[in-house]
């Protein structure tokens, strides 16, 4: 039975059962905190302490789920092409608002970050913050980051987006399905494109519009922004 534990078959069985039941609690509930995401890693992490199995163990067992992350991003191009002949008239200023929103996502916690005594690497580690995960982790690698702690700040940005995105633009009183979508996917990439689909799938569609132009956008300017951004400051802290 021990042994049994540390096969990949039955971590891949309690991920999806961890997900599942999280899934079921949440729409029982209907609590922000018991957001099925948070609740199934809480649920996996207790597993792993208690068992006492490593991540890496476990992440290797799991690949074959980890796998299909890139995949999904590339089936993002299908709503991407339905959906955006809907934006003509509107590309100008579309395009305007998507490079805004890569540049104030990776300028703002970089600062911010620096302003607290991040170091050089932790601050190329978070700058992809806003973009899904595996792209995210190759910027991440390539500008000589941390890839496992991109992830982890991935996921924080993603939950918060979709626990709190909806109601902060509601109280901004923005209602526009194109500008929700957008922002929610731009922001908080497919944590938020997930939780906003809930109420349409436009909503989700521009959302994953988003999240795919928000992560192409960043992958290019990361690279050429970071290391004169991260000088600038390094000048303003003397």
């Amino acid at each position: 039975m021990i042994a049994f534990i540390d096969t990949p078959l039955f971590h891949l069985m309690i991920t999806l059962l961890a997900y599942w039941l999280s899934n079921l609690l949440f729409n029982k509930f209907r609590y922000k905190i018991l957001h099925p995401g948070i609740v199934s890693i809480l649920v996996l992490i207790l597993f792993l302490k208690l068992t006492d199995t490593s991540f890496q163990d476990y992440n290797d067992n799991t690949s074959m789920l980890s796998f299909w992350l890139g995949p999904s991003v590339v089936a993002l191009g299908l709503p991407l092409y339905l959906y955006i002949r809907h934006l003509q008239g509107n590309f100008f200023r579309f395009f305007l608002a998507m490079i805004a929103g890569s540049l104030i996502g990776i300028i703002s916690v970089v600062v911010i970050a620096k302003l607290l005594g991040a170091s050089d690497i932790i601050l190329y580690s978070l700058a992809p913050k806003s973009v899904t995960t595996p792209i995210a982790m190759e910027i991440s690698e390539g500008l000589g980051g941390i890839p496992s702690l991109t992830i982890v700040v991935v996921f924080i940005t993603g939950f918060v987006g979709a626990l709190f995105g909806w109601g902060f633009l509601s109280k901004m009183r923005i209602n526009d399905e194109k500008a929700i979508g957008i922002a929610m996917g731009a922001a908080s990439h497919a944590i938020g494109t997930a939780e906003i689909v809930k109420n349409g799938e436009k909503y989700g569609a521009y959302g994953a519009l988003g999240m795919v132009l928000n992560g192409v956008l960043t992958a290019v300017f990361a690279p050429i922004i970071m290391p004169p951004l991260i000088h600038l400051l390094c000048i303003a802290n003397y």
